[in-house]
């Protein structure tokens, strides 16, 4: 691979430095990526490592609503300044592109689109080396520019970890909470807390069986700080290896996380409208882009949202920042990001505490009273009050609905249903885990889970739904209507109704994660309330009955769930976390008279392996003329039921 231009000195101070938040723009790196790779009509890429120095203006509206941001060191011009990695992965012909910038906020530091759209794998995703990084390159086909921008400042940069060097408020302390389940019986156990120790020798530890029971400090139960950063926890015995330990201790010395906020905007609105020769994405004094998506996968997802209800799609200059949002997999959640000794990494899985800074009001894009905290808002109040709200199409796999608490993007703060507003969409993939790769199949050896592991990926239906979004913003098309589950349709249900509890292999016992207020101020936080919480009703099969049933799913040979219980040994009244389950048909009807399986057999639902792809062949028809599946994953989802690997399950 040659390469084709490096800069590792060079940069550029912008065009007015007063007004402008990104003030250098140093390109480190240019190189071709995938090995020169070409994709149809768009070419070959190009990869440009770099980095953006942004600077605030505390005093700035626009900026004030990021947390100890005046406290922050300032320089001489008066401002605060950060710096994050970016990568851009732009057609070499930029003229080839199909002039929208899709910022994929990295998860952790990484990048997930890819994986997600073009099948890749998580190393290629990140390197965009070889031209097997690119796997289907579906997204460079269709010419799209994209950008990854560093955001998160409590992890390091480093290569292929996307971070921010953010200002740090020495010598401030506060309390701090961490909760750790090991899923092992170890007699002693390590974990990483965010923050460094204050004072290493105060800190308290408590272990619960579930989260809804009381806080114990048995005999045998220790923590000791090994260094600032490292704790180990003395175990009791009596507990199993799904027990819930909560830490708590004084915390020093805390970044300003919130700055990652306006890192995306500021970064994003230099790319897309900044015309100086220091922008890579500009040409002739014009932009090579005009519109903008911004994508986020879980982690990036809540980031997504929490950018929307801050405020943040709004630029310095007062201009929309990006035209569609496309949160993925965020349920009902958003981040413990904007504030002191902030969480960003950290995502609250059944057992631990429903109620922290991630799990807080507002919950949905409309805005509705809340009648524990008497707050009246909505993800979208403050960019309707700006103009700058974009079009929303918030997708979830179904796990969101039982772990992330999804049902409350559809109903009011007494359960009743709610319309969305008209420039959101909201689509639930059916009996889908929290995320899984494309070559993924159904596996057993986790010890930890109950069930057989749900291989299915979602790369079908988010390719679509990203061409819809494109349609929408860049020529208008309206995209497929909301496929959720709903109060008012009867799909969306309380969970001890919402399962049979008849299938053979498939334990259904109503779990599911709740919704609880609390004062957070306080340590351990004191509840306050609940809000009600539904899980989406199923067929017979054990499959739900709304959202987007992908092809194995829609022609099934297994039942698929979104939820997995934890095995008995590791806190078996809960979830395991991120996982669905997978129980595959009886091949026969007498297979399935000994098994007592209500569950019609494979035998029973298609004559033969014709009549079983020809079921598919319609299926695949009727998703690509209601756009939830596209032409050529279509003819791919065909060949897999030709060759028996459709329904991704063991042979």
């Amino acid at each position: 691979m040659s390469r084709i231009f490096a800069a590792t000195l060079a940069f550029c101070i912008l065009a007015q430095p007063l007004r402008a938040e990104v003030i250098k723009f140093d390109i480190v790196e240019r190189v071709l990526a995938f090995a020169g790779r070409s994709f149809g009509d768009t070419g070959p890429y190009e990869r440009i490592i770099a980095r953006a120095t942004i600077a605030l203006d505390a005093a700035d509206d626009r900026n004030a609503v990021i947390v100890d941001l005046a406290l922050a060191p300032k320089s001489p011009q008066g401002r605060v300044e950060a710096v994050a990695d970016v990568v851009i992965l732009r057609p070499a012909d930029p003229t080839r592109g199909n002039g929208t910038l899709l910022l994929d906020v990295p998860n952790r530091g990484r990048k997930l689109a890819p994986q997600l759209f073009d099948d890749s794998t998580q190393p290629g995703a990140n390197r965009a080396q070889t031209p097997e990084d690119a796997g289907i390159g579906f997204l460079h086909r269709q010419g799209y520019t994209m950008v990854w921008v560093g955001w998160q400042a409590d992890i390091p940069s480093e290569p292929n970890q996307l971070a921010l060097a953010a200002p740090v408020l020495k010598g401030v302390t506060g309390p701090a909470r961490e909760e750790f389940v090991f899923d092992n019986t170890a007699a002693t156990s390590r974990a990483t807390v965010t923050w460094p120790a204050a004072e290493p020798s105060n800190v308290a530890v408590t272990v619960r069986a579930a989260w809804s029971d009381a806080r114990q400090t048995p005999p045998g139960l220790t923590a000791r700080f090994i260094d600032a950063m490292q704790l180990e926890i003395t175990r009791p015995v009596g507990f199993d290896a799904g027990a819930l330990y909560e830490v708590t201790y004084t915390a020093r010395d805390p970044a300003v996380l919130g700055i990652g906020f306006a890192a995306v905007r500021d970064v994003a609105s230099f790319l897309r409208r900044n015309v100086s020769a220091g922008n890579p994405l500009a040409a002739a004094g014009r932009p090579l882009v005009n519109h903008a998506i911004a994508f986020g996968v879980s982690q990036s997802g809540r980031f997504l949202r929490d950018f929307l209800y801050l405020g943040f799609n709004e630029d310095t200059q007062g201009r929309i920042v990006f035209d569609g949002l496309m949160p993925h997999v965020a349920g009902s959640r958003r981040m413990a990001t904007n504030v002191r000794f902030g969480q960003p990494g950290r995502n609250a899985r059944h057992p631990q505490d429903p109620a922290w800074q991630a799990d807080s009001f507002p919950f949905t894009y409309a805005t509705l009273d809340d009648p524990l905290s008497g707050r009246h808002d909505g993800l979208l109040r403050r960019c309707m009050l700006t103009g700058t709200c974009p079009k929303v199409m918030q997708s979830d796999s179904e796990h969101e609905w039982w772990a992330s608490k999804a049902s409350l993007l559809v109903t009011d703060l007494q359960g009743n249903h709610i319309d969305l507003p008209a420039e959101v969409r909201a689509y639930m993939i059916v009996g889908t885990p929290h995320f899984a790769e494309a070559n993924e199949v159904a596996r057993t050896g986790v010890p930890a889970l109950s069930l057989l592991q749900n291989p299915m990926h979602a790369g079908p239906p988010m390719r679509a739904l990203l061409t819809a979004m494109n349609a929408w913003i860049g020529e208008g098309i309206a995209p497929p209507a909301s496929r959720v589950p709903m109060r008012a349709h009867g799909t969306l249900v309380e969970a001890e109704a919402a399962v049979p509890t008849n299938i053979p292999g498939l334990p259904y016992t109503a779990i599911h994660t709740l919704a609880w207020f609390s004062d957070q101020s306080v340590l351990p936080p004191h509840k306050i309330g609940s809000y009600p919480i539904f899980v989406p009703r199923a067929d017979a099969d054990g499959m739900a009955l709304a959202g987007v049933r992908m092809l194995p799913l829609a022609v099934p040979r297994a039942s698929y769930t979104a939820w997995n219980p934890r095995a008995a040994g590791f806190g078996s009244t809960a979830l395991y976390p991120l996982q669905g389950a997978v129980v595959p048909f009886a091949t026969t009807e007498p297979e399935r008279s000994v098994a007592g399986d209500p569950r019609p057999s494979l035998a029973k639902r298609y004559r033969d392996n014709d009549a079983y792809i020809a079921t598919v062949r319609n299926a695949a028809a009727r998703q690509v003329a209601e756009r939830l599946l596209l032409q050529e994953d279509a003819a791919r989802a065909i060949d897999a039921a030709q060759v028996g690997k459709l329904a991704k399950l063991p042979q």
